[in-house]
This record gives structure tokens, sequence and C-alpha cells, in this order.
């Protein structure tokens, strides 16, 4: 049971019906508050409705409760994201630390994590990380050609050369 209509909820937010979806997931925390996959997806429901404060307890509770691999990958760049959003820029920080160590190869958990070090002011850092991020992931042959050059300076960017 519980199964099924967790199921038809995904269903409805992948075919755009996320206010429809947010309901049945909110009636499915209430009835199983303890499970951390609804947790979940009711947290990732409210931040498609743009209703970020609203996902964070969510958010919180599905990590606290324990996920599957793939399930804390997607809660930990949810929460992140959204803490940023709140301007809760430590928090996101955080998230985004645990996160990157949890799985070092997402790079969009570090590409999100460089829009945090942004608000933060860490520019520098920020731009290595996209930097890299960029030239590690990117098939355009032109940056491709200045893979060694572009790594080179990713950490050098307020240096000047004379």
């Amino acid at each position: 049971m519980v199964v099924i209509e967790l199921e038809k909820a995904v269903d409805l937010r992948k075919s755009g019906n996320h206010k429809e979806s947010n309901e049945l997931l909110i009636n499915l925390v209430q009835e199983f508050p303890n499970n951390a996959s609804i947790n979940y997806q009711c947290a990732w429901s409210f931040d498609l409705l743009g209703e970020e404060s609203k996902a964070v307890p969510f958010y919180e509770k599905a990590i606290k409760l324990g996920l599957s691999s793939k399930e804390l990958e997607g809660a930990l760049l949810g929460l992140g994201s959204t803490y940023r959003t709140l301007g809760e820029y430590e928090k996101s920080k955080s998230i985004f630390l645990k996160g990157i160590e949890s799985f070092p190869d997402n790079r969009a958990i570090q590409t999100f994590y460089s829009m945090t070090l942004y608000n933060l002011n860490e520019h520098s850092k920020a731009m290595e990380l996209l930097l890299n991020c960029l030239i590690d992931t990117t098939t355009d042959d032109e940056i491709s050609k200045y893979k060694k050059v572009i790594d080179f300076y990713s950490n050098k960017l307020d240096e000047i050369w004379k």
C-alpha cells in the first residue's frame, strides 16, 4: 500500500502534477512519519512548489532516519541547496561538505556547493571548484583543448603574471 502510494506521488511529480504530488506526500508523511523515503519525497515536493522553508524539516528528518545511498545523495543536494536559497549559507556549506565527503564524484553537489561558496564571498574557491567540474566533465572540444591551462590557473585566479 505505502509503496504504491509513494510511487503514485513520484509519478505525479514526474508528470508535472506537483501540487497533487505534494498533497499525497503530506498525507503519507502523516500516516508514516518515520519513513525516511516519504519524508525525502515530501521535502522534494515542497522544493518544486517553491516552498523551500517547508521542505527543510522533511529533508532533515529523512536524513536523520536514514536513507538509501542514492536517496541520501539527493537529499544532501536538496537540503544544501534549500539552505542556500534561504540564506543559511553556513548550514548549506556544512551539508554540501558532508555530501562531497560521502559522494566525492557527484559534480552536481560540487556545483551547488560552489554557489554557496560564492554567497560566502569565497569567490576564488568557488571558481576553482567550478572550473575543475567543467574540465572534468566537458565534452566541448574547444574547452578540452585548454584543459591543462584551465586546470593550472583554476587556483591562481588572483595572481598577476609579470
